[in-house]
């Protein structure tokens, strides 16, 4: 089955099997920042902008995303490093691989609503799971980046 995505402003045009995870699909095509930390929809390490809204790309057919744009951390270099900068800072990345699942709801977050209250980080970011550390650091890290950006809190 032929699908034609465009994957962080690259268009792809693959044969592939219709039981493919759009998981499986990025990966495939170079976008290793996406994992697979679970296989259950759980966790939120293989989340991806799907026409710019997140989604759990374990849970996505790779022809849903047909004729649509993907964007993983890859796709996001400059704004995904200024944001993971400040959660660096406060001690809450460990091993890092929650982290594009992380970064990839903030800066959706961030589009959707410039000016979070702490409820509403912690609602959208309730779908990622890290194994390592408490989430008070990410919390701490986006208020911070906020602050600094001059954003009201």
């Amino acid at each position: 089955m032929k699908v034609k995505i465009n994957l962080n402003g690259i268009c792809i045009t693959d044969d592939i099997s219709p039981e493919m995870t759009l998981l499986d699909f990025v990966r495939k095509h170079g976008a290793k920042s996406v994992k697979c930390g679970c296989e259950t929809s759980n966790c939120g390490a293989c989340t991806v902008l799907l026409n710019e809204l997140p989604v759990l790309s374990c849970s996505v057919l790779a022809v849903q995303a047909n004729e649509k744009s993907i964007t993983t951390v890859e796709g996001l270099n400059d704004k995904v490093l200024e944001i993971g900068r400040f959660i660096s800072e406060q001690g809450a990345e460990q091993c890092g691989f929650c982290n594009p699942g992380y970064l990839l709801n903030l800066i959706s977050l961030l589009k959707e609503n410039p000016n979070p209250s702490d409820k509403e980080i912690k609602e959208y970011l309730s779908g990622n799971l890290c194994r390592c550390s408490g989430y008070d650091g990410i919390l701490t890290g986006v208020k911070n980046y906020l602050a600094s950006k001059g954003e009201k809190r």
